[in-house]
């Protein structure tokens, strides 16, 4: 999976490939709109890039808040909301290169 088919799947496909990490599928779904589904994924994530991706979550939801202490958690400097889709791309990229 590199970062253009993620993004490309997201674009093309109604649902997740079944191959993709808890990360990457909480990522198609945050990318899909699906916050929800993102969310519940991201919070059974007990890693560093589980909260990082919650912190995404939150950034997109606009709880500034919530976003900063998931930072924190996830040893990341907070996102910013003007930079949406440059957050979850280097987010995308960091579990790209985990799975």
């Amino acid at each position: 999976m590199t970062l253009e088919s993620l993004k490309q799947s997201v674009e093309s496909d109604s649902a997740p490939p079944d191959d993709l990490s808890d990360a990457l599928r909480a990522l198609w779904c945050a990318r899909k709109g699906r916050w929800e589904e993102a969310h519940n994924i991201a919070q059974d994530m007990p890693s560093a890039m589980g909260s990082w991706i919650h912190a995404h979550l939150h950034l997109v939801e606009g709880d500034l808040g919530n976003a900063g202490y998931w930072y924190h958690r996830a040893g990341k400097p907070v996102g910013s909301p003007d930079r949406i889709d440059e957050d979850w791309e280097m987010i995308a990229a960091a579990a790209i290169g985990e799975a």
